[in-house]
């Protein structure tokens, strides 16, 4: 396979490779690529993450397991008067 790179990439790569960091841009591409497969693996465990988390407040609101603005607007106040009580 051959790959072309903007120049400064390319001069990062032989800057990495003469530091000793890598013997080889081969090597390199590899550290990167398998950095950008985790990347992409942390991003869809999230996403899944998130739509649980939707999901559970969709299943909440359908059981009638809410609060009114009202009171979540009296919690959120406590709780930040509580943060600012531990910050004096």
């Amino acid at each position: 396979m051959n790959i072309s790179i903007s120049p400064e990439f390319e001069q990062f790569v032989n800057s990495k490779i003469e530091a000793g960091e890598y013997c080889s841009a081969g090597e390199m591409v590899n550290d990167a690529l398998r950095l950008l497969a985790e990347r992409d693996e942390l991003r869809q465990i999230r996403i899944r993450k998130l739509n649980q988390e939707i999901q559970l407040g969709l299943d909440q609101v359908e059981r009638g397991d809410v609060v009114s603005a009202e009171e979540s607007k009296a919690r959120i106040d406590k709780l930040f008067k509580s943060i600012e009580s531990h910050h004096d």
